[in-house]
């Protein structure tokens, strides 16, 4: 005959389950029976220290205790007296990065310039150029800036 499996709710001798006294609610030991939004020390106590409202079991309290603190702790944040998120920063030890495989430091920086493009042309950056290259060009492009600036530039021809 197979056994019977326990009900849930009731314990039998096999079960795991810690004992011990049931967390008592902060609200019950301070006789509140409101909890006021505006109220932020009272709140950052039902508030983990990353902004997180605590669940029942970890805070004590009764169904009805734990939504008047989850509803004063949201109208809270909304105006701005509790945090939504709070950013916790810690120092990671150096132990087993090795073992992860990546690389140490930020990715390394290219030392040359990019690669050629197809069968050996070369890319050419046309936002650069020198103002010593023998570019027809460069003559109309001094003039144009001079025109918009208010500046002269002497600018001699190499064509003789």
């Amino acid at each position: 005959m197979p056994k019977a499996k326990p009900q849930r709710g009731k314990s039998s001798k096999n079960d795991n389950r810690k004992g011990g006294k049931k967390k008592v609610s902060i609200l019950t030991t301070e006789k509140l029976d409101y909890v006021d939004w505006k109220d932020a020390n009272l709140l950052r106590r039902f508030v983990s220290e990353r902004s997180k409202i605590r669940s029942r079991r970890v805070s004590g309290n009764s169904q009805q205790q734990q939504k008047l603190c989850a509803d004063a702790v949201k109208v809270a944040r909304e105006m701005a007296l509790v945090p939504y998120a709070t950013r916790v920063t810690s120092q990671r030890s150096n132990r087993g990065d090795r073992d992860r495989g990546r690389a140490a430091g930020p990715a390394p920086r290219p030392s040359g310039p990019p690669p050629a493009g197809e069968e050996g042309e070369e890319t050419v950056d046309t936002a650069v150029q020198d103002p010593n290259s023998q570019d027809p060009n460069f003559q109309d492009n001094a003039e144009a800036v001079s025109e918009v600036e208010g500046v002269e530039f002497n600018v001699e021809s190499s064509e003789d």
